[in-house]
This record gives structure tokens, sequence and C-alpha cells, in this order.
């Protein structure tokens, strides 16, 4: 494998990113998503910044991960989290350490931002092989649950 190469995405990468976020919600819970809403759900970050960003990881100049960045704003810290979502690794390059190099690249971009506080993401209770990794980059489990009430139902 050459050297992966992590950046921030670009619009031409929205069909990548779209194939990952149906990929992911099929693996992850079974979830068959609407391709359209998703498409224009990608489209829109690119939009919106204040929606967000994505950063993928390309090997042999094709994008093999991505993940996207979310904002929420701490008062408590007077300063931004950056939530990660959406994230996902071709299975035939899972376990290449491509999560760890765009956790590492966005962490370095956070670190560098005295406005941004800190790094968050959700897990399933389930999963503990990503909670494994989460620990291993030295990620801490907090004491909140995540409580949600949801327009949209995703398992109608």
């Amino acid at each position: 494998m050459t050297h992966p190469l992590v950046r921030r995405a670009l619009e031409s990468d929205i069909p990548s990113i779209v194939r990952f976020n149906l990929a992911m919600a099929l693996e992850t819970e079974s979830l068959v998503l609407e391709p359209d809403i998703i498409q224009k759900g990608v489209e829109t970050v690119f939009r919106e910044n204040s929606h967000g960003f994505y950063i993928v990881c390309e090997v042999e100049e094709q994008v093999q991960a991505c993940l996207m960045i979310t904002y929420e704003w701490s008062d408590w810290r007077n300063g931004l989290f950056w939530w990660i979502q959406s994230v996902f690794v071709e299975k035939d390059f899972r376990q290449k350490g491509l999560y760890k190099l765009m956790y590492s690249f966005i962490k370095s971009l956070a670190d560098n931002n005295d406005g941004i506080a800190g790094i968050r993401l959700y897990v399933d209770d389930d999963n503990r092989k990503a909670q494994n990794v989460y620990k291993k980059l030295g990620m801490l489990k907090t004491n909140y649950q995540l409580f949600e009430y949801s327009k949209v139902d995703l398992k109608e």
C-alpha cells in the first residue's frame, strides 16, 4: 500500500462520500437509506460551512475512507467541540491505520486552533472494536448518555 494522503474533502469527493454513507448505514444498522436524501445532505455540508466538513483518506489516488466533522458550541469551555460522524473505511483498507491517520489529522487541526475545545464522537454500545480503537488513540469514555428526538425515523 502506498502512503495514504489525508485531506479535507473536495466537492469531487461527493460521490464517494454518498456511497460510503449508504454502505455504512446498511453495514452497521441494516438500514437502506434513500440515495437522493444522502446526496442532498452531503452536498449541503459543502454549501453550508456552518454544518461542518469532511475529511477523506486517499490510497493510490482513490478515496478509501472518510469522516465528517460537525460543530457543537460549549459555553462552559468558550469553544467549539468537533464531533466525528459518518466514519467509513472501505473493507479492503480496514485495520491498515486509515482512521488513525484521519484522527491524527483532525486532532492536529484542533490542537492548532484556540477556538476548538475538543473532539467528541458517539459509538454504539455493542461496537467494542471501534471503542477499543478510540481508547487506543487517547479518547476517554464520558459519563454522558445520548438522548434524541428525531423528526425522521430511519427504521420505517
